[in-house]
């Protein structure tokens, strides 16, 4: 065993001892950033080029800094994008609810989908809905000014519309006209603060993270600006916490025009999203 791979078996037993959820996998990570390489090239890090640096990064990580506060970057779907202090960080349950998305997009008869993603963070949603259909027109909005410079510089080169705005009242001039709503809200009840993971709590900003005592007021915010956006047969998909599997789609009722309101689970079959489909007239 070379120098470098074991001292990422230190490290990734560091990381266990202080809670970091993957470990191993961390500790690879953040060798593979400081080296320049792949974690599948670790082993072809010569003695002589390791670089201290790495306990450095470890230590951070050890405090429960984000991984992907320590090397800028987040992976989301088939995309690299750039992440830090003022951002909520994409997670990978998300990537089921744009992968639903994206069928119901593509399983449309419409030529080029029109597509608005609130509360964008990042633009990974917005992002990877341009990237994987890619004759839709994607519109993204976030009001974080702080969030906001981070999905610039991703959308930058991208078809996606960026602006700041408030997701309850954005996009006025789309009203009636958008095939897809989608949106990974603040959810997260007042009440569970702290449980919430050092991560997030300590690192995600607070507006990406808390809507209300019961995590829900800006989902049913939003319920009402994706019924505006919507044409009638328009979807809208909304990422929820698995605690509220079963409310959400109450959020979205018959009488509130609203028809085949569902839950749909992450990979691990937790309830993740709702989806609902506005009533034809």
């Amino acid at each position: 065993m070379n120098l470098l791979l074991a001292e990422v078996a230190q490290a990734a037993q560091r990381l266990a001892d202080a809670g970091v959820p993957s470990p191993r996998f961390d500790a690879e990570e953040l060798a593979a950033y400081i080296h320049g390489v792949k974690r599948g090239e670790l082993h072809s890090v010569a003695d002589s080029e390791f670089d201290a640096r790495y306990w450095e990064a470890i230590a951070r990580r050890e405090a429960r800094e984000p991984l992907q506060h320590i090397t800028g970057r987040a992976f989301f779907r088939y995309l690299e994008l750039r992440v830090g202090p003022g951002v909520f960080v994409p997670r990978p349950e998300t990537e089921s609810v744009v992968g639903w998305a994206i069928d119901a997009v593509r399983a449309m008869d419409v030529a080029e989908p029109l597509i608005v993603d609130l509360c964008t963070g990042s633009g990974a949603i917005a992002l990877a809905l341009a990237q994987e259909v890619p004759r839709s027109r994607v519109h993204a909005v976030e009001l974080s000014e702080d969030a906001l410079d981070y999905a610039r510089a991703n959308v930058e080169g991208s078809k996606v519309d960026l602006c700041q705005g408030n997701a309850l009242t954005a996009f006025p001039e789309l009203n009636g006209q958008v095939d897809l709503v989608i949106s990974n809200p603040p959810y997260i009840p007042l009440t569970e603060w702290e449980h919430v993971a050092p991560e997030a709590r300590d690192h995600d900003p607070e507006l990406a993270l808390f809507s209300g005592e019961d995590g829900l007021d800006t989902i049913r915010g939003i319920e009402r600006t994706a019924h505006r956006l919507l044409r009638p047969g328009g979807v809208v998909v909304i990422e929820h916490a698995d605690s509220q599997g079963g409310q959400v789609p109450w959020i979205f009722k018959e009488d509130a025009g609203w028809a085949d309101a569902a839950d749909h689970p992450d990979l691990n079959n937790r309830p993740r999203f709702t989806s609902a489909r506005k009533a034809l007239p």
